[in-house]
């Protein structure tokens, strides 16, 4: 069974891979049926939604497939996101309502475990963010809140009026996308790997104990593609096979591994639909790279070290 962690400040308990639901449209009835099936049996009980996915069809669809009810409900950690429309960011208080009565509906379920805001809104009003998520919690309707691709003064901004802690931030992380980490590695250098273009969001979520979530954990550049098996990343896919050799597992369970090897304690977001890569996933929290096989990947990724 995969391994667990705790969520934040809160006190669940998770799996410490999250099952990304947005393509699960990309399945029939029966695949999803049997891909839900198979992510619970490995014990991978926490599923990513957002309100955007699909238009909304991916929440119906993995609800369809879990068959969702009370003792099904019981067993499952259920996260989802709002605040994107349509040419625009929303965090008003509205919309951040309208967003999960639409949520719960699809997904039908009383109460979500934790909700996102999704994308950051520059017109946000802290207080109206406030006064939503305290109507929510007090409704019973989210248990628990966070926030996708947000900076340490957005999150800070937000807590100026939310008195709930935030649990979890969504943040694109991978070993070619790694500038969280390279930009703390390379302080005060004139290369391109200093520049911190996020705000030293990394340290600042561990200060803060708040669980980054990386999404698109195997992918390149902005949904470019993956990196493992590609021609374009030679050096990567022969240091990461020869680690996969040593350790008799996938190249996908070393790439989850390196993210799970940093002590921030991460819970990367999966995106595949297909069984037995998942549970490739699941296999990287039985792994603990050693420090200097994280850094030989990180470096065959590119990355450099002053």
């Amino acid at each position: 069974m995969i391994k667990t962690m705790k969520l934040g400040t809160s006190p669940l308990e998770v799996p410490v891979i999250a099952v990304g639901c947005m393509r699960i449209n990309s399945l029939d009835k029966l695949e999803a049926e049997r891909f839900v099936q198979g992510a619970m049996d490995i014990g991978a009980n926490f599923f990513d939604h957002a309100d955007i996915y699909g238009g909304g069809t991916c929440e119906e669809i993995f609800a369809d497939a879990i068959h969702m009810n009370a003792n099904v409900r019981e067993k499952i950690i259920l996260q989802s996101k709002c605040g994107i429309r349509k040419g625009m960011f929303d965090f008003s208080k509205e919309h951040i309502m309208e967003s999960v009565d639409n949520i719960l509906k699809r997904l039908k379920t009383e109460y979500l475990d934790i909700l996102l805001l999704h994308r950051p809104d520059a017109l946000v009003e802290p207080e109206e963010v406030a006064e939503a998520f305290d109507r929510l919690e007090s409704s019973g309707k989210v248990r628990h809140f966070g926030v996708s691709n947000q900076t340490p003064l957005q999150i800070q901004l937000l807590k100026k009026s939310v008195k709930q802690p935030l649990v979890a931030n969504q943040l694109q992380l991978s070993i070619t996308n790694a500038t969280m980490i390279s930009n703390g590695i390379n302080v005060n250098m004139l290369n391109d790997s200093a520049v911190d273009r996020d705000g030293g969001i990394l340290d600042f979520c561990r200060l803060n104990d708040i669980t980054i979530q990386p999404w698109s954990p195997f992918q390149y550049g902005f949904f470019e593609g993956v990196f493992l098996d590609n021609e374009k990343f030679p050096e990567l896919n022969l240091k990461i096979d020869e680690i996969a050799a040593k350790y008799e597992v996938s190249n996908t369970t070393i790439a989850i591994a390196w993210i799970l090897r940093h002590p921030a304690r991460m819970q990367p977001v999966t995106g595949t639909m297909n069984i037995n890569r998942l549970i490739d996933c699941a296999k990287a929290g039985d792994i603990q790279l050693t420090r200097q096989e994280w850094y030989e990947i990180y470096r065959a990724a590119g990355n450099v070290l002053p």
